[in-house]
């Protein structure tokens, strides 16, 4: 009972008051000077990490200046870039070759920089020129010497317009082979993305940590994902960064996911659902390649099979009886 008529007592509840006051008080202003001991720690950390990667990027230029010092920062580099540039300009080759199109076929093959466009421009006219004037001086002084002017002429013209085209199927050619070489690792890339996604990364994170990974086994998709991301950072609808990736690699399984995460961020659909459902139909599509490769197998050995492994066949099956006859003839011929 004691304690109960302690608790009615005023003075004793006067005093539990002021001395949790009292407490507060402490423990509010310790915990002031603890935060602010905290707040230094991290500020000192920060700033540490900050001069780290100051350092490592100030190195990481130093380096890069020094490389590009050695191997390409050259006078002559210089001067040749500049003709090229000049010869461009003056002859107004934008105008005579440049459309629509070229820009994205440049940007399929991996060629980005307005050097390329101006050294895609330049072999557009120096290539024909080039060929013109070699098989002329060849066929007037080695392979049609004597014959008329004229004819040398129409021939050496008439190489020199295919050779126009020369460029745009090297172009062509490029562009095949970096979009197989994307295809045959894109189904590689889903899966990676969609681990990522469902593991609680955002969509910038993700690509940014599949290119990494991707670098080892395809360069030209690493590239691509790490300039999705970027766009992804600077551009003001994410959905054009989305339709850029499917621009740039021309493929429809590409075309296809980047639709669906722009139907993601449009609707608010889940991400990661939408890249199981791709990357289960980018396998359903390796396995139908693999299984089409394996069904031309047999018409493709049809055309060696008689070539080359039936006379061998005819020569192991009769080369028996026609020794046997040959000899038993010459046996007779002789008796």
């Amino acid at each position: 009972m004691g304690f109960f008529d302690s608790l009615a007592n005023s003075n004793f509840l006067m005093g539990l008051l002021i001395a949790v006051s009292i407490a507060a008080v402490i423990f509010t202003i310790g915990s002031q000077f603890s935060d602010r001991s905290q707040m230094k720690g991290r500020i000192k950390r920060v700033a540490l990490e900050r001069e780290k990667m100051r350092a490592l990027e100030m190195d990481r230029l130093k380096t890069r200046e020094e490389n590009i010092g050695k191997n390409k920062r050259s006078i002559r580099g210089k001067q040749n870039k500049d003709f090229v540039k000049n010869i461009v300009s003056k002859l107004s080759l934008r105008e005579a070759f440049l459309d629509d199109k070229t820009f994205m076929s440049l940007q399929q093959a991996g060629y980005r920089s307005p050097g390329h466009l101006t050294t895609y421009l330049f072999l557009r006219l120096a290539v024909p020129i080039s060929l013109f004037v070699l098989v002329f001086i060849y066929l007037n002084f080695t392979a049609m010497a004597g014959r008329p002017l004229y004819l040398i002429f129409l021939y050496s013209f008439g190489i020199g317009i295919a050779g126009a085209y020369l460029p745009v199927l090297l172009l062509k050619n490029k562009i095949i082979k970096r979009r197989k070489e994307i295809k045959k690792s894109w189904p590689d890339c889903l899966d990676l993305l969609l681990l990522c996604v469902e593991s609680g990364m955002s969509i910038e994170e993700a690509f940014k940590r599949v290119a990494k990974e991707m670098m080892e086994h395809s360069t030209e998709l690493s590239e691509e994902l790490m300039l999705t991301n970027a766009e992804l950072s600077f551009l003001e609808k994410r959905s054009d960064a989305y339709r850029n990736l499917g621009e740039r690699t021309g493929l429809d399984g590409v075309k296809a996911v980047a639709m669906a995460l722009i139907q993601s961020d449009k609707y608010g659909t889940s991400v990661g659902q939408s890249l199981r459902i791709m990357s289960e139909e980018g396998r359903e599509e390796r396995m139908m390649e693999a299984e089409k490769k394996a069904a031309s197998l047999p018409p493709k050995l049809t055309v060696p099979l008689i070539v080359f492994f039936l006379p061998v066949l005819f020569i192991v099956v009769m080369a028996p009886a026609m020794i046997e006859i040959f000899g038993s003839g010459g046996a007779m011929s002789g008796g």
